[in-house]
């Protein structure tokens, strides 16, 4: 119960940060540019990995043996990707603010998967 405790937590704190630095980073916050800012989303993400990692483990789940937390999978990696284009790569600010908005969806799918334990998230 405590390790699923800590991954809920992380997961609030990693889609909350997300969302904050979208918008600090979109309306020129300073504090975007810090140094907490720009390390405690890898602390925050690594507890939720690693969280992640010992509960599949620990309830002896595999991903090719439950779709649905393949699917979160798919969808984690779709959320670093657009992530990384909104926050970091992404060449204009139309195409940032498409990539914001596209990983927070993301995000989303990924939670609802994690309630419904069905591929189909929000469509279960």
């Amino acid at each position: 119960m405590l390790l699923k405790t800590i991954h809920v937590s992380a997961v609030a704190l990693s889609g909350a940060g997300f969302f904050a630095r979208g918008l600090g980073h979109f309306t020129g916050a300073q504090w975007v540019r810090s140094r907490a800012s720009r390390v405690l989303p890898h602390v925050v993400d690594t507890v939720l990995l690693a969280s992640a990692v010992a509960l599949a483990v620990a309830l002896r789940i595999s991903p090719l043996a439950a779709p649905w937390l393949l699917a979160k999978i798919v969808g984690l990696c779709a959320y670093v990707g657009l992530g990384t284009v909104a926050l970091r790569f992404g060449r204009s600010r139309r195409i940032r603010i498409g990539a914001w908005l596209a990983a927070l969806l993301a995000f989303t799918y990924i939670v609802s998967v994690a309630f419904v334990k069905d591929p189909r998230g929000p469509f279960a």
